[in-house]
């Protein structure tokens, strides 16, 4: 490449953003680094974050911002420190794109290969790199940031399929991982949307014997069964869902952003020594629910974020040999705020993913 490409993207100027109001424009990128990747982007995934950081809902965001954290594209520059990598391998980055990767030495969740919870990781926008820099991300014509965050996709893998796996895709499949998901075990996914939809299809991928998809309404029904769903439970429809379904379950995957959830419900479904992982990060405080919900079986709860590098390559051998295709919708990346929208509306069925065509 003789000179740097420019690089333009839709921004996010303000919390109106998040209703279909971002604007093309320029943007510098960080400046390049031995360490460093350049990406033309061909592909990049709609993820319910790329929502919340628009609208400031978690906290308040550094506008201006480009959202996307699910990312395919044509590597155009490979950085002297960078291995394994070379121009024109198609490569893909998730939702982190930094950690100190125990340099430190003293970062427990790096020194075991946890790095999604390092305490000084970076996101792939909405943040800063260690040197004051901005993190932009995938609603754009290219991306660069570390190389060390960056994996190869398998040749079986399209790219509209890779994308939502960087995210969605890896945020349902590391807790069935760390649970032990496969044959023997009855899992629960809770919210049949980009992430639970994951949950079904990874969950049947992995060999589980039953598979239970929970949703308000029976209207995803059909659509959970093709999956590879085994039973529905829709709680809005079935006034004894609890009681019905009670001590069924071996593992529950929450995906819902909601704060208006029946924790206590959902808890009941768990069996003897049960676990409860809840995934979706809704903007508001959620409920209490009784105690003993978790005490009377033993029960138990915990949180999950995205995946490690290590799991993320191993998702997506493993999604390639087992020929695991997310449902997704491709939408021209000049439609990023329509995408944006309908997606917020619930419209996709069940992950959008924008197409850089002047890049394919």
């Amino acid at each position: 490449m003789t000179s740097e490409p420019k690089f333009h993207g839709w921004l996010g100027l303000n919390t109106d953003s998040a209703t279909g109001k971002m604007v093309w424009a320029e943007y510098e990128p960080k400046p390049f680094e031995p360490t460093d990747i350049d990406m033309r982007i061909t592909h990049c995934g709609v993820c319910g974050s790329d929502l919340h950081h628009l609208r400031s809902g978690w906290r308040p965001a550094d506008y201006p911002l480009c959202v996307g954290h699910e990312i395919i594209g044509i590597v155009i520059r490979v950085g002297s420190a960078v291995p394994a990598i070379k121009i024109g391998d198609r490569v893909g980055v998730g939702a982190q794109s930094g950690a100190c990767l125990n340099q430190v030495g003293d970062c427990e969740a790096c020194a075991e290969e946890m790095e999604q919870y390092c305490p000084r990781h970076t996101i792939t926008y909405d943040a800063r790199y260690p040197d004051g820099s901005k993190a932009n991300g995938g609603y754009a014509d290219y991306w660069r940031g570390p190389g060390a965050f960056v994996f190869q996709i398998p040749d079986a893998i399209p790219s509209h399929a890779a994308a939502s796996m960087l995210c969605g895709g890896i945020t349902a499949f590391s807790p069935l991982l760390e649970h032990g998901a496969g044959p023997g075990k009855r899992v629960g996914v809770i919210g049949i949307g980009g992430i639970g939809h994951f949950g079904v299809l990874a969950a049947k991928a992995l060999g589980c014997d039953e598979i239970i998809a929970i949703s308000r309404s029976s209207a995803k029904k059909e659509d959970a069964l093709k999956m590879g769903a085994t039973g529905f439970i829709a709680t809005d429809e079935d006034e004894d869902w609890a009681r019905g379904n009670a001590c069924s379950l071996d593992l529950i995957l929450s995906t819902v952003s909601s704060a208006n959830m029946p924790f206590e419900g959902y808890l009941n479904l768990l069996r003897l020594k049960g676990h409860f992982v809840q995934l979706g990060a809704p903007e508001e405080k959620t409920p209490p629910f009784s105690m003993f919900a978790l005490l009377s079986r033993h029960r138990s709860m915990s949180g999950s974020l995205i995946g490690s590098r290590s799991q993320i390559k191993y998702m997506l051998d493993f999604f390639a040999e087992k020929e695991v295709m997310p449902w997704v919708v491709t939408v021209p990346m000049a439609d990023a705020n329509k995408a944006i929208v309908d997606f917020e509306k619930g419209r996709g069925r069940y992950r959008y993913v924008l197409v850089n065509e002047k890049h394919l």
